[in-house]
Protein backbone atom coordinates (compact mmCIF):
# COMPACT_ATOMS: atom_id res chain seq x y z
CA UNK A 1 0.00 0.00 0.00
CA UNK A 2 1.16 3.54 -0.66
CA UNK A 3 1.99 5.69 2.38
CA UNK A 4 3.75 9.01 2.89
CA UNK A 5 4.87 7.95 6.36
CA UNK A 6 4.57 5.04 8.77
CA UNK A 7 5.03 5.01 12.53
CA UNK A 8 6.47 1.60 13.35
CA UNK A 9 6.09 -0.43 16.52
CA UNK A 10 4.59 2.07 18.94
CA UNK A 11 2.10 1.32 21.69
CA UNK A 12 -0.98 2.87 20.12
CA UNK A 13 -3.57 4.14 22.58
CA UNK A 14 -6.66 5.33 20.76
CA UNK A 15 -9.73 5.54 23.01
CA UNK A 16 -11.95 6.30 19.99
CA UNK A 17 -11.34 2.69 18.90
CA UNK A 18 -10.86 1.20 22.39
CA UNK A 19 -7.42 0.32 21.06
CA UNK A 20 -4.28 -0.32 23.08
CA UNK A 21 -1.87 -2.42 21.08
CA UNK A 22 1.53 -2.45 19.41
CA UNK A 23 0.68 -1.63 15.80
CA UNK A 24 1.85 0.54 12.92
CA UNK A 25 0.08 3.70 11.78
CA UNK A 26 0.26 4.77 8.13
CA UNK A 27 -0.43 8.24 6.77
CA UNK A 28 -1.26 9.36 3.24
CA UNK A 29 -2.27 12.76 1.85
CA UNK A 30 -2.52 14.35 5.29
CA UNK A 31 -4.82 11.70 6.77
CA UNK A 32 -4.58 8.44 8.65
CA UNK A 33 -4.60 5.77 5.92
CA UNK A 34 -4.28 2.49 7.80
CA UNK A 35 -3.48 0.96 11.17
CA UNK A 36 -2.33 -2.60 11.74
CA UNK A 37 0.29 -5.01 13.14
CA UNK A 38 2.73 -4.77 10.24
CA UNK A 39 1.87 -2.41 7.41
CA UNK A 40 3.42 -3.17 4.04
CA UNK A 41 4.52 -0.13 2.10
CA UNK A 42 5.85 0.75 -1.29
CA UNK A 43 9.24 2.37 -1.73
CA UNK A 44 9.45 6.01 -0.77
CA UNK A 45 7.51 6.01 2.47
CA UNK A 46 9.20 7.68 5.43
CA UNK A 47 9.40 5.24 8.32
CA UNK A 48 9.80 6.20 11.98
CA UNK A 49 10.67 3.64 14.63
CA UNK A 50 8.65 4.61 17.71
CA UNK A 51 8.99 1.32 19.55
CA UNK A 52 8.98 1.80 23.32
CA UNK A 53 6.89 4.96 22.94
CA UNK A 54 3.18 5.71 23.12
CA UNK A 55 1.34 6.84 20.01
CA UNK A 56 -1.97 8.63 20.50
CA UNK A 57 -4.28 10.63 18.27
CA UNK A 58 -3.01 14.19 18.06
CA UNK A 59 -3.49 15.80 21.46
CA UNK A 60 -6.02 18.62 21.66
CA UNK A 61 -5.59 21.39 24.24
CA UNK A 62 -9.12 22.73 24.64
CA UNK A 63 -8.13 25.91 26.50
CA UNK A 64 -5.16 28.04 25.39
CA UNK A 65 -4.27 31.65 24.60
CA UNK A 66 -2.19 31.90 21.43
CA UNK A 67 -2.99 35.29 19.91
CA UNK A 68 0.70 36.14 20.02
CA UNK A 69 1.28 39.82 19.29
CA UNK A 70 -2.41 40.63 19.50
CA UNK A 71 -2.97 40.26 23.22
CA UNK A 72 -0.62 40.50 26.17
CA UNK A 73 -1.32 36.94 27.23
CA UNK A 74 -0.57 35.18 23.93
CA UNK A 75 2.13 32.55 23.51
CA UNK A 76 3.51 31.01 20.32
CA UNK A 77 1.25 28.12 19.28
CA UNK A 78 3.86 26.26 17.24
CA UNK A 79 6.51 26.26 19.94
CA UNK A 80 3.92 25.20 22.52
CA UNK A 81 2.65 22.43 20.26
CA UNK A 82 6.12 21.01 19.74
CA UNK A 83 6.97 21.14 23.44
CA UNK A 84 3.64 19.66 24.53
CA UNK A 85 2.98 17.11 21.80
CA UNK A 86 -0.17 19.06 20.93
CA UNK A 87 -1.46 19.16 17.36
CA UNK A 88 -4.61 21.23 17.91
CA UNK A 89 -4.79 24.24 20.21
CA UNK A 90 -8.08 25.95 20.95
CA UNK A 91 -7.77 29.64 21.70
CA UNK A 92 -10.51 30.51 24.15
CA UNK A 93 -11.61 34.08 23.74
CA UNK A 94 -8.38 35.98 23.16
CA UNK A 95 -10.08 37.60 20.18
CA UNK A 96 -13.55 39.05 19.85
CA UNK A 97 -15.39 40.18 16.73
CA UNK A 98 -13.41 43.43 16.67
CA UNK A 99 -9.99 41.78 16.24
CA UNK A 100 -10.68 38.26 15.03
CA UNK A 101 -9.71 39.09 11.45
CA UNK A 102 -6.18 39.95 12.61
CA UNK A 103 -5.98 36.80 14.71
CA UNK A 104 -6.95 34.71 11.71
CA UNK A 105 -4.68 36.39 9.16
CA UNK A 106 -1.56 36.85 11.25
CA UNK A 107 -1.65 33.80 13.54
CA UNK A 108 -4.15 31.08 12.63
CA UNK A 109 -3.45 30.93 8.91
CA UNK A 110 0.33 31.03 9.38
CA UNK A 111 0.49 28.31 12.02
CA UNK A 112 1.45 24.73 11.27
CA UNK A 113 -0.22 23.66 14.49
CA UNK A 114 -3.97 23.65 13.96
CA UNK A 115 -5.61 26.57 15.77
CA UNK A 116 -9.34 26.63 16.42
CA UNK A 117 -10.98 29.48 18.28
CA UNK A 118 -13.81 30.19 20.67
CA UNK A 119 -14.92 33.72 19.84
CA UNK A 120 -15.18 36.13 22.77
CA UNK A 121 -18.58 37.80 22.93
CA UNK A 122 -16.79 41.01 23.93
CA UNK A 123 -15.88 43.10 20.87
CA UNK A 124 -12.26 43.52 21.96
CA UNK A 125 -11.58 40.02 23.28
CA UNK A 126 -9.41 39.69 26.38
CA UNK A 127 -7.72 43.05 26.08
CA UNK A 128 -6.88 43.93 29.70
CA UNK A 129 -4.80 41.04 30.90
CA UNK A 130 -3.00 42.07 34.07
CA UNK A 131 -5.61 44.69 35.00
CA UNK A 132 -8.49 44.40 37.41
CA UNK A 133 -11.03 45.29 34.71
CA UNK A 134 -12.13 42.32 32.67
CA UNK A 135 -13.47 42.61 29.13
CA UNK A 136 -16.92 41.45 30.28
CA UNK A 137 -17.26 44.26 32.82
CA UNK A 138 -17.59 46.92 30.12
CA UNK A 139 -21.06 45.95 29.03
CA UNK A 140 -21.00 48.39 26.11
CA UNK A 141 -18.39 46.13 24.49
CA UNK A 142 -20.70 43.12 24.38
CA UNK A 143 -21.45 42.65 20.71
CA UNK A 144 -23.91 39.84 19.95
CA UNK A 145 -24.79 40.97 16.41
CA UNK A 146 -21.15 41.34 15.33
CA UNK A 147 -20.28 38.05 17.05
CA UNK A 148 -22.83 36.17 14.96
CA UNK A 149 -21.57 37.83 11.80
CA UNK A 150 -17.96 36.88 12.52
CA UNK A 151 -18.94 33.29 13.33
CA UNK A 152 -20.84 32.93 10.06
CA UNK A 153 -17.82 34.20 8.10
CA UNK A 154 -15.33 31.93 9.91
CA UNK A 155 -17.06 28.65 10.73
CA UNK A 156 -14.07 26.68 9.49
CA UNK A 157 -11.98 27.86 12.46
CA UNK A 158 -14.50 29.12 15.05
CA UNK A 159 -15.74 26.19 17.11
CA UNK A 160 -17.62 27.96 19.90
CA UNK A 161 -18.31 31.06 21.95
CA UNK A 162 -16.37 32.19 25.04
CA UNK A 163 -17.50 34.36 27.93
CA UNK A 164 -15.80 35.20 31.22
CA UNK A 165 -17.83 36.04 34.32
CA UNK A 166 -16.86 36.65 37.92
CA UNK A 167 -15.53 39.38 40.16
CA UNK A 168 -12.49 40.01 37.94
CA UNK A 169 -13.93 39.16 34.52
CA UNK A 170 -17.36 40.76 34.60
CA UNK A 171 -17.35 42.87 37.77
CA UNK A 172 -20.48 44.98 38.12
CA UNK A 173 -21.96 43.48 34.93
CA UNK A 174 -22.56 40.22 36.78
CA UNK A 175 -24.39 37.61 34.74
CA UNK A 176 -25.36 39.88 31.82
CA UNK A 177 -22.37 38.81 29.66
CA UNK A 178 -23.26 35.15 30.19
CA UNK A 179 -26.84 35.73 29.10
CA UNK A 180 -25.67 37.58 25.98
CA UNK A 181 -23.18 34.82 25.15
CA UNK A 182 -25.86 32.15 25.56
CA UNK A 183 -27.96 34.00 22.97
CA UNK A 184 -25.04 34.09 20.53
CA UNK A 185 -24.34 30.39 21.06
CA UNK A 186 -28.01 29.58 20.50
CA UNK A 187 -28.18 31.71 17.33
CA UNK A 188 -25.06 30.12 15.84
CA UNK A 189 -25.66 26.59 17.08
CA UNK A 190 -22.23 26.48 18.72
CA UNK A 191 -21.22 25.41 22.23
CA UNK A 192 -20.46 28.02 24.87
CA UNK A 193 -17.45 27.89 27.17
CA UNK A 194 -17.96 29.79 30.41
CA UNK A 195 -15.12 31.00 32.62
CA UNK A 196 -15.91 31.43 36.30
CA UNK A 197 -13.69 33.16 38.87
CA UNK A 198 -14.45 34.75 42.23
CA UNK A 199 -18.05 35.58 43.19
CA UNK A 200 -20.23 37.36 42.43
CA UNK A 201 -21.87 35.69 40.58
CA UNK A 202 -22.05 32.45 42.54
CA UNK A 203 -21.15 29.01 41.24
CA UNK A 204 -24.81 28.02 41.15
CA UNK A 205 -25.87 31.13 39.26
CA UNK A 206 -23.41 30.37 36.47
CA UNK A 207 -23.67 26.60 36.23
CA UNK A 208 -27.47 26.41 36.27
CA UNK A 209 -27.60 28.52 33.09
CA UNK A 210 -25.41 26.16 31.06
CA UNK A 211 -27.01 23.73 28.65
CA UNK A 212 -26.28 20.40 27.00
CA UNK A 213 -22.96 20.68 25.14
CA UNK A 214 -21.86 23.88 26.88
CA UNK A 215 -18.51 23.78 28.66
CA UNK A 216 -17.66 24.92 32.17
CA UNK A 217 -13.94 25.60 32.26
CA UNK A 218 -11.88 25.92 35.48
CA UNK A 219 -14.08 23.08 36.70
CA UNK A 220 -11.70 22.01 39.52
CA UNK A 221 -10.97 25.52 40.74
CA UNK A 222 -10.23 26.25 44.41
CA UNK A 223 -12.43 28.10 46.88
CA UNK A 224 -14.35 30.34 46.32
CA UNK A 225 -16.76 29.16 43.61
CA UNK A 226 -15.32 25.66 43.89
CA UNK A 227 -17.51 22.74 42.79
CA UNK A 228 -17.26 21.24 46.29
CA UNK A 229 -18.53 22.60 49.58
CA UNK A 230 -16.62 22.99 52.85
CA UNK A 231 -17.22 19.31 53.68
CA UNK A 232 -15.72 18.24 50.35
CA UNK A 233 -19.05 17.11 48.88
CA UNK A 234 -19.90 17.90 45.26
CA UNK A 235 -22.38 20.71 44.87
CA UNK A 236 -25.82 19.73 43.62
CA UNK A 237 -25.52 22.27 40.79
CA UNK A 238 -22.48 20.43 39.42
CA UNK A 239 -24.19 17.04 39.51
CA UNK A 240 -27.32 18.41 37.89
CA UNK A 241 -25.27 20.12 35.17
CA UNK A 242 -23.52 16.88 34.29
CA UNK A 243 -26.85 15.06 34.14
CA UNK A 244 -28.14 17.51 31.53
CA UNK A 245 -24.98 17.24 29.43
CA UNK A 246 -22.81 20.17 30.49
CA UNK A 247 -19.12 19.37 29.91
CA UNK A 248 -16.47 19.97 32.57
CA UNK A 249 -13.06 21.22 31.42
CA UNK A 250 -10.00 21.69 33.65
CA UNK A 251 -8.55 24.96 32.27
CA UNK A 252 -5.66 24.85 34.76
CA UNK A 253 -4.15 28.30 34.25
CA UNK A 254 -2.48 30.48 36.82
CA UNK A 255 -5.23 30.40 39.41
CA UNK A 256 -7.91 27.88 38.48
CA UNK A 257 -6.83 24.39 39.53
CA UNK A 258 -6.21 22.91 42.96
CA UNK A 259 -5.21 19.42 44.03
CA UNK A 260 -7.57 19.70 47.00
CA UNK A 261 -10.59 20.20 44.75
CA UNK A 262 -9.38 17.55 42.31
CA UNK A 263 -8.97 14.93 45.02
CA UNK A 264 -12.47 15.64 46.35
CA UNK A 265 -14.08 15.45 42.91
CA UNK A 266 -12.22 12.30 41.88
CA UNK A 267 -13.03 10.60 45.19
CA UNK A 268 -16.70 10.86 44.22
CA UNK A 269 -15.99 9.58 40.70
CA UNK A 270 -16.52 12.99 39.11
CA UNK A 271 -13.83 13.07 36.43
CA UNK A 272 -13.30 16.00 34.06
CA UNK A 273 -14.58 15.50 30.55
CA UNK A 274 -11.56 17.31 29.13
CA UNK A 275 -8.13 18.20 30.51
CA UNK A 276 -6.70 21.48 29.23
CA UNK A 277 -3.84 23.76 30.23
CA UNK A 278 -5.20 27.33 29.91
CA UNK A 279 -1.64 28.14 28.88
CA UNK A 280 -0.69 31.82 28.71
CA UNK A 281 2.23 34.10 29.49
CA UNK A 282 1.82 34.02 33.26
CA UNK A 283 1.58 30.25 33.74
CA UNK A 284 3.91 28.82 31.11
CA UNK A 285 6.83 29.01 33.56
CA UNK A 286 4.63 27.43 36.24
CA UNK A 287 2.41 26.11 37.55
CA UNK A 288 1.19 24.83 34.15
CA UNK A 289 4.35 24.57 31.97
CA UNK A 290 2.69 22.55 29.19
CA UNK A 291 -0.11 20.13 28.33
CA UNK A 292 1.81 16.94 29.06
CA UNK A 293 2.57 18.19 32.58
CA UNK A 294 -1.12 18.94 33.05
CA UNK A 295 -2.03 15.43 31.89
CA UNK A 296 0.64 13.95 34.15
CA UNK A 297 -0.95 15.56 37.20
CA UNK A 298 -4.10 13.58 36.59
CA UNK A 299 -2.17 10.33 36.16
CA UNK A 300 -0.67 10.97 39.57
CA UNK A 301 -4.11 11.82 40.98
CA UNK A 302 -5.31 8.34 40.05
CA UNK A 303 -6.86 8.59 36.58
CA UNK A 304 -5.80 5.83 34.22
CA UNK A 305 -3.60 6.48 31.19
CA UNK A 306 -6.52 5.68 28.87
CA UNK A 307 -8.77 8.14 30.74
CA UNK A 308 -6.18 10.89 30.57
CA UNK A 309 -5.59 10.35 26.85
CA UNK A 310 -9.36 10.33 26.22
CA UNK A 311 -9.69 13.69 27.97
CA UNK A 312 -7.25 15.28 25.51
CA UNK A 313 -8.30 13.47 22.32
CA UNK A 314 -11.73 11.99 21.60
CA UNK A 315 -13.50 13.87 24.42
CA UNK A 316 -12.05 17.20 23.31
CA UNK A 317 -12.91 16.50 19.68
CA UNK A 318 -16.48 15.67 20.71
CA UNK A 319 -16.74 18.90 22.73
CA UNK A 320 -15.61 20.81 19.61
CA UNK A 321 -17.96 18.80 17.39
CA UNK A 322 -15.02 17.97 15.13
CA UNK A 323 -15.25 14.20 14.50
CA UNK A 324 -12.22 14.25 12.19
CA UNK A 325 -10.00 15.01 15.19
CA UNK A 326 -9.06 12.99 18.26
CA UNK A 327 -8.86 9.63 16.49
CA UNK A 328 -6.52 7.42 14.49
CA UNK A 329 -9.31 5.79 12.53
CA UNK A 330 -8.54 5.67 8.80
CA UNK A 331 -9.79 8.89 7.20
CA UNK A 332 -9.20 10.98 10.32
CA UNK A 333 -6.87 13.99 10.36
CA UNK A 334 -3.28 12.81 9.98
CA UNK A 335 -2.20 13.90 13.45
CA UNK A 336 -0.50 11.84 16.14
CA UNK A 337 1.35 12.54 19.36
CA UNK A 338 4.35 10.45 20.35
CA UNK A 339 4.83 10.32 24.10
CA UNK A 340 7.10 8.68 26.65
CA UNK A 341 5.73 7.54 30.00
CA UNK A 342 8.59 7.95 32.42
CA UNK A 343 8.86 6.46 35.91
CA UNK A 344 10.59 8.22 38.78
CA UNK A 345 9.92 10.88 41.38
CA UNK A 346 8.39 14.09 40.06
CA UNK A 347 7.06 17.16 41.84
CA UNK A 348 3.89 18.85 40.59
CA UNK A 349 2.45 22.15 41.81
CA UNK A 350 -1.07 23.58 41.66
CA UNK A 351 -2.23 27.20 41.63
CA UNK A 352 -2.23 27.31 45.45
CA UNK A 353 1.42 26.23 45.54
CA UNK A 354 0.59 22.81 46.96
CA UNK A 355 3.23 20.33 45.83
CA UNK A 356 2.26 16.76 44.96
CA UNK A 357 4.92 14.14 44.35
CA UNK A 358 4.11 11.61 41.64
CA UNK A 359 5.89 8.61 40.19
CA UNK A 360 4.99 9.09 36.52
CA UNK A 361 5.15 11.76 33.87
CA UNK A 362 4.27 12.05 30.21
CA UNK A 363 6.87 13.68 27.96
CA UNK A 364 6.46 14.66 24.30
CA UNK A 365 8.86 12.86 21.96
CA UNK A 366 7.46 13.90 18.60
CA UNK A 367 4.43 15.03 16.66
CA UNK A 368 2.82 14.08 13.37
CA UNK A 369 0.95 16.98 11.76
CA UNK A 370 -1.09 16.41 8.62
CA UNK A 371 0.81 13.20 7.99
CA UNK A 372 4.29 14.71 8.37
CA UNK A 373 6.81 14.27 11.19
CA UNK A 374 7.52 17.26 13.40
CA UNK A 375 10.41 17.09 15.86
CA UNK A 376 9.84 18.32 19.41
CA UNK A 377 11.26 21.77 20.14
CA UNK A 378 13.26 22.56 23.24
CA UNK A 379 13.82 26.24 22.53
CA UNK A 380 12.32 28.94 24.71
CA UNK A 381 8.70 29.58 23.87
CA UNK A 382 8.14 33.14 22.69
CA UNK A 383 5.86 34.95 25.10
CA UNK A 384 4.81 38.38 26.22
CA UNK A 385 4.60 39.77 29.70
CA UNK A 386 2.79 41.43 31.99
CA UNK A 387 1.31 39.72 35.04
CA UNK A 388 -2.37 38.92 35.46
CA UNK A 389 -5.07 36.52 36.65
CA UNK A 390 -6.26 33.22 35.19
CA UNK A 391 -8.31 33.39 32.02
Amino acid sequence: MLFDMILRGGRVIDPSQTLCATVDVGFLDGKVAAIGPRLDSEAGAVERDVSGLIVTPGLIDLHTHVYWGGTSLGIDAEAFGRASGVTTVVDTGSAGPGNFAGFRKHVIEKSQVRILALLNVSFAGIYGFGSQVGESEEIRLLSPVQSVEVVEANRDVIAGIKVRVGKYASGSSGLAPLDVALQVADETGLPLMAHIDFPPPSYEEVVTRLRHGDILTHCFRPFPNAPVNSQGAIRAAAREARERGVLFDIGHGQGSFSFKTARAMLTYGFQPDTISSDIHTDCIDGPVFDQTTTLSKFLCLGMSLNEVISASTINAASALRRPELGSLKPGSAGDASILALEEGSFDYVDCRNEVMRGNQRLVARGVVLNGRWWDPLKATITRQRPKGAST
